[in-house]
């Protein structure tokens, strides 16, 4: 489908809905999204937020929740398993390129540029995450917590270390089992089984099915 300048401009495109594995993103009246973003699955956004150009918001096979008047910048990427649902609460910002995976995002808190929060990870509210700082699998931050600049939070509870401490980094990290925690497999399982795995959980995307235009109609009869 081709979008005319001038349809985007009269607001009849308001979002990119698709609906994924039977389920179709729920956006509130008062809510806006990019007519470039892309909300896909069981995506629920509150009221008065914004999802900017580009963004993305795909809701696997766990539900998205996003509350209220937080804003999700230009390309930033949300992602929601079933294992580990995506849950942000209100006034929160997620920043340009910024990635959340399977992540529990507190009220207020500030995903910075290039941020990435990894799956079942907790931000309690207040949590400040700087530009391209990294807060691993099963995380936990408490409330107000603040991590620098390209610095790494590691464990639960978090210690917050820089990047080039790699071998304190991998000593709290190895046990919180990334592979297990993100594929399901053991650390040592083949690259051929773990993207075999992986190829076959995203081609339930071969039967999405778009309903952008269902959405503009219902706004524009």
């Amino acid at each position: 489908m081709i979008r005319l300048l001038s349809d985007v401009m009269a607001g009849m495109y308001r979002a990119v809905l698709i609906q994924h594995r039977g389920k179709t993103p729920v956006v509130d009246p008062t809510a806006y999204v990019a007519p470039t973003a892309v909300l896909c699955g069981d995506v629920h956004l509150g009221a008065e937020s914004r999802v900017l150009f580009g963004a993305v918001l795909t809701a696997e096979d766990g539900r998205i929740d996003v509350g209220a008047r937080c804003v999700i910048m230009e390309n930033a990427l949300v992602r929601g398993r079933a294992s580990s649902p995506v849950a942000i609460g209100d006034d929160v910002l997620i920043g340009p390129h910024a990635h959340v995976n399977g992540a529990t995002v507190g009220d207020g808190c500030f995903l910075a540029t290039g941020s990435s929060v990894f799956p079942n990870s907790r931000l309690e509210p207040g949590v400040e995450v700087r530009i391209n700082a990294v807060v691993h699998v099963n995380t936990v931050l408490p409330a107000g917590a603040l991590v620098p600049i390209g610095w790494v939070a590691v464990g639960d509870p978090a210690q917050i270390l820089p990047p080039d401490r790699h071998r304190e980094i991998w000593a709290i990290q190895e046990a919180l089992d990334f592979p297990g925690t993100v594929y399901g497999l053991p650390r040592d399982a083949a690259a051929h089984e773990r993207m075999q795995q992986q190829a076959e959980w995203f081609a339930a995307h071969k039967h999405d099915q778009d309903t952008t235009s269902d959405h503009a109609s219902s706004h524009h009869p």
